[in-house]
């Protein structure tokens, strides 16, 4: 395999290879080009297989968990209790941690999910010379800023490998590129042109005196919901923060690519570096279940202090109720914590939010614009 001295080495040689290897304009590596916003996989093997395994996907969380829920009523009944009642979450283990059909559900997912990552692993670094030297030229580009610190100190929370991804968000050059790629396979197809980021920001609430300046997206992985806030509000200053520095770089050499000009940081979410009063919207996607139950109440501290007065927070993953928690939905977020590796659930389903917005100013509020479901729908806003 040619290395990236040997490709870019001389601009002779970049002048004669470049070209051929699919590089488009600037640095923007291609070889198989785009579907609409999606560059496709760099190999039809490859594209082929993460069909597949899409598809599988489908299948663990259609057809199959309807069986595991099924078989989970059952025995519920068998030990005569009450299917929609509350079920002491060590309960609900005993009952349904040995079932062979609730196992294989829950083996089909999980072994699902790290086929899909080792095979965009695989793919990403057999490519890797190229990929790399695409982000070190977006780096130096805008028309966004970009802001890594070398010098960060990352919390152990953030080492985690969230959904079993190796490297998680912080321990790999390009997780980035394959969070991507890999979001894309858990959506099961339906956001590969970023729809679902673009229909979610028109369901963020804006302040009462409609002034939008600067919007913070806290914890923004592969950027595409700072992209869509950037499109919705175009002369508004939008900032992308996340605590893994591959991902800011993935997000900023995407927008760019598109000519958006959202700007991205490596920084934490709890200790952001914004000044006070300064944002009039912070929002989020998929944040709060992926931190500590302790660095969630310091990142709705930090929210309430750089919101400006009137300014609005809109996570996208706080419930304004979990609503009655189930044998069933007792055993799925056990299995999703101790096997999916979603290591923070438990935590952020025990927090109550209500109690942690109010104690930071913060009003909690119902969005009438529903965020990501029925009852994500939380808001707050900054008391003057």
């Amino acid at each position: 395999m040619l290395s990236r001295r040997k490709i870019i080495g001389s601009s002779v040689m970049a002048a004669s290879v470049l070209p051929s290897l699919g590089w488009g304009k600037g640095l923007d590596w291609q070889p198989r080009g785009s579907t609409g916003k999606l560059e496709r996989l760099p190999l039809l093997d490859l594209e082929s297989r993460d069909d597949f395994n899409m598809s599988y996907r489908v299948f663990v969380n259609g057809e199959l968990r309807k069986a595991a829920l099924d078989r989970a009523i059952k025995i519920l009944q068998a030990n005569k209790l009450n299917i929609n009642a509350a079920v002491d979450l060590k309960q609900a283990v005993a009952l349904f941690e040995n079932d062979p059909v609730l196992a294989m559900n829950m083996h089909g997912y999980v072994r699902g999910q790290q086929v899909m990552w080792r095979q965009l692993r695989d793919a990403v670094y057999a490519h890797g010379d190229a990929l790399m030297s695409e982000m070190e030229a977006a780096d130096k580009t805008g028309p966004g800023a970009l802001e890594l610190d070398r010098r960060i100190i990352l919390p152990d929370y953030t080492k985690h490998e969230i959904h079993n991804q190796p490297g998680g968000y912080v321990g790999d050059e390009f997780a980035g590129h394959i969070y991507y790629y890999g979001s894309n396979n858990f959506w099961m197809g339906h956001n590969t042109q970023d729809e679902m980021h673009a229909k979610l920001v028109t369901e963020t609430p804006i302040p009462a005196d409609g002034k939008v300046k600067r919007i913070l997206d806290a914890g923004c992985g592969d950027g595409r919901l700072t992209m869509a806030l950037q499109n919705r509000f175009p002369d508004a200053e939008v900032w992308g923060i996340d605590a893994g520095g591959p991902m800011v770089r993935f997000s900023h050499m995407r927008a760019n690519d598109v000519g958006n000009k959202a700007n991205y940081a490596q920084r934490l979410a709890e200790q952001t570096g914004f000044p006070d009063d300064h944002f009039d919207i912070v929002t989020s996607f998929l944040l709060f279940h992926e931190v500590s139950g302790a660095a969630n109440k310091q990142i709705i501290a930090e929210t309430a202090r750089i919101l400006r007065p009137g300014g609005v927070f809109a996570p996208g993953d706080i419930r304004n109720s979990q609503g009655v928690m189930t044998g069933y939905r007792q055993f799925f977020n056990w299995w999703n914590t101790r096997w999916n590796y979603e290591v923070w659930m438990l935590d952020h389903i025990g927090t109550d939010y209500q109690k942690v917005f109010m104690a930071n100013g913060l009003t909690w509020e119902t969005n009438e614009k529903t965020r990501i479901g029925a009852s994500a729908n939380v808001m707050g806003v900054k008391k003057a």
